[in-house]
């Protein structure tokens, strides 16, 4: 089975929206006792898609990098094609009239498409766990002056969203895959910190959240601002990309992250 442990970083700032992501592919089989151990990785994996060539909306993964036979890349290339030749047999009304389409209206087909359609009857008599997938779509709706992002999460084969990441108004940034390398650097918190202060300091249960919001507001680094000009906010995509693949390079294991880093800059008219 093939996975994308990967970085997937979606940035956004007044003038548009980057999206980068790395594009390591590891694959992952079962060993005689039934445990999943790393095969191989490889490093030419897509992770960043156009949904329409001309329309300013795009989507970034991660998780599992196939569901069935086809790859996450081949999925998303039929997706597109829907969106834009039509599907009136199968998928009446998804064509995208450029004119009136909203993000979130593709967010919700992309889950409808991958999920509904493909994911869950796929993995419905899987006898492992089920692997994980997740999306951000983001882009311009036809009539909106500023950019959304829509994030879509299918864990243990239970799918929520899409849902918002932040307001339309609201600029930041959101990663998704294996997040240790940059909520360490960015929220100066690593993802085994809250075990630590449970069990080793004995903080109360009730208290952990308060205490967590709390180090992470503080130590939190504003990396994004809304004037940010776009070839920074790509410039800083691909330094967080890199980053996060040097970080899984020179760490114990696999390194599930790697290969060339992928971009796209998603401006209104762009």
């Amino acid at each position: 089975m093939g996975n994308h442990l990967t970085i997937a970083i979606s940035i956004k700032i007044n003038d548009g929206i980057v999206l980068a992501a790395d594009s390591a592919s590891t694959v992952l089989g079962q060993t005689p006792d039934g445990q999943l151990q790393v095969f191989n990785v490889y490093n030419n994996a897509d992770k960043v898609f156009n949904l329409q060539k001309g329309v300013p909306v795009g989507a970034i993964t991660w998780g599992t990098g196939s569901i069935g036979q086809a790859s996450t890349s081949t999925i998303m290339k039929d997706l597109r094609k829907i969106f834009t030749e039509g599907d009136e047999e199968k998928h009446s009304g998804w064509k995208l009239d450029k004119k009136t389409y909203t993000v979130e209206a593709v967010a919700n087909r992309l889950k409808q498409f991958v999920f509904d359609e493909l994911y869950a009857p796929s993995f419905k008599d899987f006898p492992h766990k089920k692997p994980d997938l997740g999306f951000i779509v983001a882009g311009y709706s036809a009539t909106a002056p500023m950019a959304e992002e829509f994030q879509i999460d299918i864990k243990e084969g239970q799918c929520s969203g899409p849902f918002p990441v932040r307001s339309r108004e609201q600029i930041g940034m959101t990663w998704g895959g294996d997040p240790e390398a940059l909520n360490r650097l960015i929220t100066g918190v690593s993802g085994g910190l809250a075990g630590v202060l449970l069990n080793l300091f004995r903080l109360p249960p009730d208290q952990l959240p308060q205490v967590m919001a709390t180090v992470q507001q503080r130590l939190q680094l504003p990396l994004v601002l809304p004037a940010m000009p776009l070839q920074d906010a790509i410039d800083l995509g691909e330094f967080l990309v890199d980053f996060t693949i040097k970080f899984s390079r020179f760490m114990p294991g696999a390194p599930t992250v790697g290969g060339p880093i992928e971009l796209a800059a998603i401006s209104k008219h762009e």
